[in-house]
């Protein structure tokens, strides 16, 4: 990897704040918390520092804005406003090349969010944005993401975390894709006309419109999630797909018995497809019977029993995380995406204030490289997890 190119750009600063657009004064993308201390010797961090430059680093599934630094009272006027301010400084030393952003929950008028003019709308902002300067580059291929690591850059692929907005409208997803969308998800939580979300009390697996969204995302070239879905919907999606099929960012429901975690079925089916589950972080999400607080020790639970159950070559990780106070964010919207039930259901857990060593885009892939080197994992085993698996995917999909 070359050094970085970032040179200090702060998003939207071509306007004037106050005059131009509404501002909020965003969460540090730098410094907001201590590093998380893992034990490491001088050796194991020069090697893990190491194997950031060397490899291909790419995350499956983050938010990479900085959070008002008032969210509980401002997250609604600063999505509505649709300016969300990305954290360059805190990206440029995450040792990240690419990040699979998932986009579309900003600028949102309606009630339940993600309408197609809202989208829309938060698309063209990010990469107004990202034209104003030299650092980010949009990804729409594996060369571009190559390409990134080579020149010292980010990788920046555009995501959708649910379907919804394309209603009853097949080209819709030509129209996504030629705006430069690479990936999205079946469904977000609640069912919509594709297929069930994952907290339906009842799956009624993947429509016909559903079937006729995977194929034109196949012959597209459009990676296909149901990190969102229910287990029957899951499965049926990686039945009817000719290309491998994502969970980009879950965990295993063998180590953590909720919703949001996938099934043993549902995750050796996405890797016979050919795919990747990509372990998250999203606070208490990826909790564990042994690491009832929520810290990358427990997102590694994780990581292991998927290791265990399908092989290394099918693990990732996709952790999920925004730069600012994710558990204030989840109080405010909880409710609006329609989880808070999802996340409550399971077992008892004990409270945080942000999940130890993976709170952040900025920290997340160094603390996990981190974690990898001090549990003696091999360089070709860490290179594999944390970009050459999905990597050998894209080039299977796009």
């Amino acid at each position: 990897m070359s050094p970085t190119r970032y040179r200090g750009y702060q998003s939207f600063s071509y306007l004037e704040a106050g005059t131009d657009y509404t501002e909020f004064v965003p969460s540090a993308d730098v410094g907001r918390l201590p590093e998380h201390d893992l034990g490491l010797t001088a050796a194991e961090s020069a090697r893990a520092e190491r194997l950031l430059a060397d490899t291909v680093v790419v995350s499956l599934h983050d938010h990479p804005v900085r959070l008002p630094r008032h969210t509980r009272t401002e997250l609604f006027d600063w999505n509505r406003g649709a300016r969300l301010a990305y954290g360059y400084e805190g990206l440029s030393r995450s040792g990240l090349d690419a990040v699979f952003d998932n986009l579309g929950w900003g600028a949102c008028e309606s009630r339940n969010g993600w309408k197609w003019d809202d989208v829309i709308t938060d698309l063209g902002m990010r990469f107004c944005d990202f034209a104003h300067q030299d650092y980010v580059i949009r990804a729409e291929s594996v060369a571009d993401i190559r390409r990134a690591h080579a020149e010292g850059r980010l990788a920046v692929v555009a995501g959708l975390e649910g379907a919804a907005l394309i209603e009853n409208e097949i080209d819709r997803l030509d129209v996504l894709y030629g705006l430069g969308v690479r990936q999205i998800g079946i469904a977000y939580s609640d069912a919509n006309a594709l297929g069930s979300g994952l907290r339906e009390r009842g799956d009624g697996g993947l429509t016909s419109l559903g079937r006729r969204a995977v194929r034109r995302m196949n012959q597209l070239g459009m990676a296909v999630d149901v990190s969102h879905s229910g287990d029957r919907t899951a499965l049926e999606v990686i039945e009817a797909s000719e290309r491998p099929v994502l969970i980009t960012h879950a965990g295993a429901r063998g180590v953590w018995d909720t919703p949001r975690m996938k099934p043993d079925e549902v995750i050796r089916a996405c890797a016979e497809s050919g795919g990747v589950i990509g372990i998250e972080a999203a606070p208490y999400t990826t909790l564990s019977a042994r690491h009832r607080r929520h810290s990358i020790e427990s997102v590694m639970d994780h990581f292991r029993y998927c290791v265990d159950l399908v092989g290394i070559e099918h693990v990732a990780f996709g952790p999920d995380t925004f730069f600012g106070d994710h558990l204030d964010l989840h109080h405010v919207m909880s409710e609006k995406w329609g989880v808070a039930d999802t996340i409550r259901s399971g077992p008892e857990f004990e409270t945080v204030d942000a999940v130890a060593g993976m709170e952040n885009p900025g920290e997340c892939f160094r603390n996990i490289t981190r974690w990898l080197v001090r549990h003696g994992y091999s360089d070709d085993e860490i290179a594999a997890v944390i970009g050459g698996n999905v990597l050998r995917v894209l080039e299977k999909i796009w």
